[in-house]
């Protein structure tokens, strides 16, 4: 990696050019995860003059920095006054932080409960089956478990059975606007008034949805309450790179007035050095992604998002009708975001095989497995830039479904069958792993296989504990040095 005597610029440059061809196309419509493109012109060559301008520029003071104060607060105030706050509104002393991504700010989100609530010795969150997994990382970094609550809607997964439990030690109840896996918008108005009688704290994952729900709704799309309107709403998150299309990784957590945001902040000055004052996780953070998402949000404008987020509902319906337009293909639920989710009826036509099929026509989807009674599924994040590609996807779809049947479900071996279902993740040796890996094609340096049918398979078959436990491993095996 480090040469003696330095590499010439444009070399290093071509090095960066020959990784990157090995990765997913991140602009042109047909990748349906990940990253969020609205194929506007000038706008990647915008953000990245922006962010360049701003790259060494640190976070960590704002007094020495006031820049990025600056365009924190302008993005804080743009997050509040889409998502019912500010002045005029029900929520008019709404404040916020800007984070690195959703992840972030639902740590975040939880550490400011829990810490407002010292004297609880085991604070805990409530989250719904359908949640971000990040919930389930915030108690990882915050100490607060979290309690799953089970779904009583078997497709789609929206409605917890009670809200809030009953328990005095809870600190905050969370629900998705709208949640990732099936684009489903969680009865938030419901849940934050049972949690107001409560006295609890009611966040709204809009990381997903909080930036294009409001236009889909001036669109006539009816998207029930979520914000700052509805009552007993204590914060939400968005996030700017996905639907306000900045560069990755910027964040808004917003709360409903500053002392509910008050315990998120940390301070120290127990030491010999600076006092330290941080809003969020990071203390040294990169200008870079807030003046590439300050940039973004101005050039765009309301009525650009506007303009967008109509490309998006177009394309939205146009893949769904596809969708039901091919037989032993059913939609998960009907699209209330911007998410087209669907699985198989018939049991023989086999996800994930189709997944592979749509990729090597160039389609990149991504596969989610099967979790208690909901079946696996197909999930498409749907953006402005699938747009003038969308006419292509149902030809496509007829024929990666017809070459799945011919091609038939996978069948795992009956001894790895039975090792997927019945080995614990305590069991797993690295021997183990490894002879797993091998076979699966995933060790010795391979790097991932162009077909990923078997190991989905694998992960399908297995439930969600040895799943974590052989991903973890899987991905351990590819994340390894080069000398």
């Amino acid at each position: 990696m480090t040469d003696e005597d330095g590499v010439p610029a444009e070399q290093v440059l071509a090095e960066i050019r020959e990784l990157r061809a090995l990765d997913r196309p991140t602009h042109g419509g047909r990748l349906f995860a990940y990253v969020y493109d609205p194929a506007v012109p000038g706008l990647d060559e915008l953000a990245a003059a922006a962010h360049a301008g701003s790259a060494h520029v640190n976070g960590l003071d704002p007094t020495a920095f006031p820049s990025l104060l600056a365009m924190e607060n302008a993005l804080v105030g743009a997050a509040a006054r889409l998502l019912g706050g500010g002045p005029g509104t029900t929520a008019p002393e709404v404040v916020g932080s800007v984070t690195s991504g959703g992840t972030e700010s639902l740590i975040l989100a939880v550490k400011a409960a829990r810490d407002a609530r010292p004297e609880l010795t085991a604070p805990r969150i409530v989250v719904p089956a359908s949640g971000h997994a990040a919930f389930a990382k915030a108690p990882t970094c915050s100490g607060s478990p979290s309690t799953r609550c089970r779904s009583t809607r078997r497709r789609c997964a929206r409605r917890p059975p009670t809200w809030p439990p009953r328990s005095p030690e809870t600190v905050l109840v969370a629900c998705s606007a709208p949640s990732y896996a099936h684009g489903v918008v969680d009865p938030v108005a419901e849940i934050a008034a049972a949690a107001a009688a409560a006295g609890v704290r009611c966040h709204v994952d809009a990381c997903f949805g909080g930036w294009t729900l409001p236009y889909l709704r001036r669109l006539g799309v009816p998207v029930p309450p979520f914000d700052f309107a509805v009552d007993g709403v204590t914060s939400i998150s968005v996030d700017l790179h996905k639907y306000a299309y900045a560069p990755k990784g910027v964040s808004v957590l917003l709360h409903r007035d500053p002392a509910l945001r008050a315990p998120q902040y940390f301070a120290y000055a127990d030491w010999p050095g600076y006092t330290m004052v941080n809003p969020v996780l990071a203390s040294t953070r990169s200008g870079g992604p807030i003046a590439a998402a300050y940039a973004t949000l101005r050039h765009l404008g309301d009525a650009g998002y506007l303009r967008l987020a109509a490309a998006t509902r177009d394309a939205v319906t146009a893949l769904a009708d596809a969708v039901r337009g091919v037989d032993g293909l059913r939609l998960m639920a009907e699209p209330e975001s911007t998410v087209v989710c669907f699985t198989a009826t018939d049991p023989e036509l086999d996800l994930f095989v189709l997944v592979d099929e749509l990729t090597a026509r160039g389609w990149h989807t991504q596969p989610q497995l099967r979790y208690a009674d909901l079946p696996p599924s197909v999930h498409l994040t749907v953006t402005a830039s699938v747009a003038p590609r969308v006419a292509e996807f149902g030809p496509d779809l007829t024929a990666a479904v017809a070459a799945t049947r011919a091609a038939g479900p996978v069948r795992l071996p009956a001894e790895l069958h039975a090792l997927a279902t019945a080995l614990t993740p305590q069991a797993l040796t690295p021997e183990l792993v490894a002879g797993l890996a091998a076979g699966l094609g995933l060790a010795g340096g391979q790097g991932v296989p162009e077909r990923m049918a078997v190991v989905n398979t694998l992960l399908d078959a297995a439930p969600p504990a040895l799943r974590e436990r052989l991903l973890v491993e899987f991905v351990s095996l590819l994340q390894r040095p080069t000398y």
